[in-house]
């Protein structure tokens, strides 16, 4: 018999394809972020100043620390500032203020931002909703 069998070829395909199938999704990246399993209470007081990051409905960030507070701020100038005071200031609380028309990209960018200069982790600002 000079006939190549390729069931067995077929059948390791097909057990290929399931686990590619499987795996895909689970490699896709994202911005860890740990939510809670309870209605949100207020965050306890800190005895350090909390770093609050606010975005505008354009996309342009704003800092409270510093000089000219009420100017937006560049990435670079963001991170290297937010840098400095983790470094002098370690566990100080970081949180992010948005603007309530802005794009999720922006806040997804400016939480990569913090990501990427050391913030281990990161609060976010709400208003309570009125009754």
């Amino acid at each position: 018999m000079s006939e190549i069998n390729v069931v067995p070829y077929i059948d390791v395909m097909l057990v290929m394809l399931v686990i590619f199938m499987i795996t895909a999704p689970l490699l896709s990246q994202g911005v860890r972020v740990d939510l809670p399993q309870a209605p949100s209470e207020p965050l306890p007081q800190s005895d350090k100043d909390p770093v609050i990051i606010n975005v505008d409905a354009t996309g342009n960030f704003f800092i409270n620390y510093g000089e000219n507070q009420d100017k937006p701020i560049a990435s670079s100038d963001l991170i290297n500032r937010v840098n400095a005071l983790l470094k002098y200031q370690p566990g100080i609380p970081v949180f992010i203020g948005g603007d309530k028309d802005v794009s999720y990209g922006h806040v997804i960018e400016l939480m990569a931002l913090l990501q990427g200069a050391g913030v281990p982790s990161v609060g976010m600002i709400t208003e309570p909703p009125e009754k």
